[in-house]
């Protein structure tokens, strides 16, 4: 049996560690955590449907028509015809897309990399890189049974 109250303490801790990181790492940046999970997922995966997109993103297909819009009108995506469905149109990114994405990735690394170098001692960078994979599992996506 789990201590049910044992876990929810422990995510409260870790809700309570990324947070404040979090804030700062978004802080360098220039456009919406949505907007960059919209360019990085046409950037790892290709053309996308606004419907396909919402999806991905999370969010209704009103903000991401809205996002598609507004990320449109900056350059850093383009809408395409389907060949085959002429009432459905892809979405790509740009390359200024692309160096758009590069930028806002770059932007917190810089503070990261200083926040680890100057606060953490050895062993603390050591115990950081052993709970990377931890965390990386619980941002993964489930696996479809």
């Amino acid at each position: 049996m789990t201590d049910v109250s044992g876990d929810q303490a422990l995510t409260h801790s870790l809700f309570e560690a990324l947070h404040p990181l979090l804030r700062q790492l978004n802080a360098e940046r220039t456009i919406s955590p949505g907007k960059i999970g919209v360019l990085r997922h046409l950037a790892e995966r290709g053309r996308a449907t606004t419907t396909e997109l919402a999806v991905v993103v999370r969010v209704s297909p009103q903000a991401i028509s809205l996002a598609v819009r507004e990320l449109e009108g900056l350059g850093f995506v383009e809408r395409a015809p389907d060949a085959d469905d002429r009432r459905r149109a892809w979405i790509e990114i740009t390359p200024a897309g692309r160096q758009k994405l590069a930028r806002e990735s770059s932007a917190g690394q810089g503070w990261l990399d200083r926040a680890v170098t100057e606060r953490l001692s050895p062993d603390e960078r050591k115990s950081l890189a052993a709970a990377i994979p931890v965390i990386r599992k619980l941002g993964a996506e489930p696996a479809n049974d």
